[in-house]
């Protein structure tokens, strides 16, 4: 027997099977829950007019269901449900009508291809790029389709190759080599901004990265569009290599006045948000992990962090915890100096 679930405004109509599988007649991926919470809050901050939305992996339809409801009426013009499974208009409808859109006159159902359906819609002001799998056979058609000022966010699942797991699945499908230690979420990150970075570029659109975390099993960016040949130049002056890692974004991953509103009106995840606020005010690449180097330097203890965070203060360091490691600290101490004040400060505690 079907059942339905709710996710916030949300109810959805769902197959008996419960194994989360692409081959399911209706994808649902409970896990990426914060995602569409996250894109729903984003579009929220950024309080766009009369947007063409484009959504060409739509699978169940509940982000742009979401949208739908939980944006203001003014936000959305148009928005365009699109996937290649058998049937996809009559099984939209049907969670249309169980959440009272279908008589929308905003919505447009299509079943084709994602890079067709791409191709075939141009002037998005927001297109989401959620695979399951890898996004760069998306990537191209998507960034064509986007327009001056749009939105591209971006979803990758394939964790393994962009966090080192398969260095040679990432250096064939993302052109760079990943790190496999305490730092490779963030490396994949930083990759992954940078291949979407450089197929925008081919066409004169500087994507900056304006939210961008790595959460559970998948990396998750959302850029900004800007046309110009002099921005795409600037963009790829921030493409270098990091501990023989890259090439990789070296910029900022997120934009601090976006996520104070972001934190401002949430209603909920804001744990998360206020930490990827805290990291984005510090523009350094990677972090140090406490139990690491206590370990290499053979220290006998590790520190209390609110003291490590008190003594780096003090030396008018900046410091934060990072969402990419429990034990991590971003800071713009030097790792010469980090371990020093980790030193001195198992040295106090002695006396």
């Amino acid at each position: 027997m079907p059942r339905t679930i709710q996710e916030e405004t949300i109810h959805l109509i769902l197959d008996k099977e419960t194994k989360i599988s692409k081959k399911l007649p209706v994808f649902y991926n409970p896990v990426m829950k914060l995602n569409r919470d996250i894109s729903v809050l984003l579009l929220s901050a950024l309080n766009k007019e009369s947007m063409n939305i484009l959504l060409p992996l739509a699978a169940s339809g509940i982000r742009g269901m979401r949208f739908l409801k939980e944006l203001p009426p003014k936000s959305i013009k148009q928005i365009h449900f699109n996937d290649y499974i058998e049937s996809y208009k009559q099984k939209l409808k049907k969670q249309l009508k169980k959440n009272n859109l279908e008589k929308n006159k905003k919505i447009t159902i299509s079943n084709k291809d994602a890079n067709l359906f791409l191709l075939e819609n141009r002037g998005a002001d927001y297109i989401d790029i959620d695979p399951f799998g890898p996004p760069i056979a998306f990537l191209d058609t998507a960034i064509k389709a986007l327009s001056r000022d749009g939105i591209l966010a971006v979803t990758a699942t394939d964790t393994g190759a962009l966090a080192g797991t398969f260095p040679t699945t990432c250096k064939r499908k993302y052109w760079a080599t990943p790190l496999r230690n305490e730092l490779m979420h963030e490396i994949g990150l930083r990759i992954l901004i940078r291949r979407v970075q450089l197929i925008g570029t081919a066409y004169d659109k500087a994507l900056l990265p304006i939210l961008s975390y790595a959460k559970d099993h998948y990396t998750r960016v959302f850029f900004l569009c800007k046309k110009g040949k002099q921005q795409c130049d600037t963009l790829i002056s921030n493409h270098t290599t990091f501990q023989n890692a890259g090439p990789l974004w070296t910029g900022n991953l997120s934009d601090q006045k976006l996520l104070k509103k972001m934190c401002k009106i949430a209603k909920q995840n804001k744990e998360f948000l206020s930490l990827l606020l805290a990291e984005s005010q510090i523009n350094t690449i990677g972090f140090y992990d406490t139990h690491k180097i206590v370990k290499k330097e053979k220290l006998k203890d590790i520190p209390r962090t609110e003291e490590i965070f008190k003594a780096l203060t003090q030396k008018k360091f900046k410091a934060s915890r990072t969402h990419f490691s429990q034990y991590g600290i971003k800071t713009t101490a030097s790792e010469k100096e980090f371990i020093s004040l980790l030193k001195n400060l198992l040295k106090k505690k002695k006396i």
